[in-house]
């Protein structure tokens, strides 16, 4: 059977790989999003599609 502590040691591990895949690809979008918005033109937003505003 496996203790507490093990347990919690092992939660923490796959946390702090999924913590560092997430962070690997946030890198990589970031890198892309440069080069992405240079070739393709950002439309207007449509005027039936309003942003939200506070009031």
């Amino acid at each position: 059977m496996i203790s507490n502590n093990e347990r919690m040691r092992i939660r923490r591990q796959m946390q702090r790989r999924i913590n560092e895949v997430v962070a690997e690809r946030r890198r990589t979008r970031q890198l892309e999003v440069p080069v992405e918005p240079a070739a393709q033109p950002v439309e207007p937003t449509e005027p039936d599609n309003p942003r939200l505003t506070t009031v």
